[in-house]
């Protein structure tokens, strides 16, 4: 993969943490800065492509034909309304993958040699998720050099993630061994919520450093977002979700360089 690329895989298993919210501001927030994006949809449901604005009939090619192997990533890379910012598209073949290439050799590293292929025209890759800790997810992590984990602040938020970690750290052991986790970032936050303020300082006290200085509060504008095919920083780049993934970007930014130089 050339250095110039950074790929940041975003995982979590648990559903409704706000993965693909945060796949698709971090990547406008990055591609505003001048950075050239692209987003994998790795997650059957599409979200991300729909949240791009990315109708169902336009989805000809998508992430199933790059992993298996029929085109590659810059084929299926369809511009968005956000200038710099592409997006290779999910479509609900992707449900039947697994079983098509789980005899391969290389099934592990479809993703990434796909990616070797584009990375000197991209900056940034982010890697949308299903949540499940599956081949899709596997592949991703194989690919990534780094991941960026969004944890909503809720009750069981700790005991998902340390399910996630342990398969981060199996996955170094075994298939990446450059695998570094980018950053925890805390979604959803309501301030009102004395158990939301608990499950921030329960994250930060375990995981310190790892986990990011902004944190994503429940926002509607952030919500509604999607509905019309836009990501939060189009449709209201004022309200307090946008400009909280703005200072996410900041962060990953951050944190990417210090990871490279490392």
């Amino acid at each position: 993969m050339a250095d110039t690329c950074r790929v940041i895989t975003i995982a979590n298993q648990k559903g409704g943490v706000g993965k693909t919210t945060t796949a698709i501001n971090l990547a406008t927030a990055l591609a505003a800065i001048g950075e050239r994006v692209l987003i994998v949809d790795l997650d059957p449901q599409g979200n991300a492509s729909t949240g791009l604005g990315i109708d169902r009939e336009d989805r000809e090619i998508s992430s199933y034909d790059v992993l298996l192997g029929d085109c590659d990533a810059i084929e299926a890379a369809i511009p968005t309304a956000v200038p710099n910012l592409s997006i290779v598209p999910s479509t609900m073949d992707l449900l039947g993958v697994e079983m098509e290439i789980s005899g391969a050799e290389d099934r592990v590293f479809r993703l990434r040699k796909a990616l070797s292929r584009v990375a000197s025209r991209f900056s940034y890759v982010l890697v949308d998720c299903p949540p499940s800790l599956n081949l899709l997810t596997l592949n991703a992590m194989a690919a990534a050099h780094s991941i960026l984990v969004p944890l909503q602040t809720e009750f069981f938020a700790l005991e998902g993630l340390s399910q996630l970690l342990n398969t981060v750290e199996q996955v170094r052991r075994s298939i990446n061994p450059s695998l570094e986790i980018q950053g925890i970032v805390l979604t959803m936050f309501d301030k009102r919520n004395n158990l939301a303020l608990q499950v921030v300082e329960d994250v930060r006290s375990h995981l310190g450093d790892k986990v990011y200085q902004t944190v994503i509060p429940r926002n509607v504008r952030v919500s509604e977002a999607p509905s019309h095919g836009k990501p939060a920083i189009l449709y209201d780049l004022q309200c307090a979700g946008s400009q909280a993934y703005l200072q996410l970007a900041s962060e990953v930014i951050r944190r990417e360089r210090q990871l490279a130089a490392a």
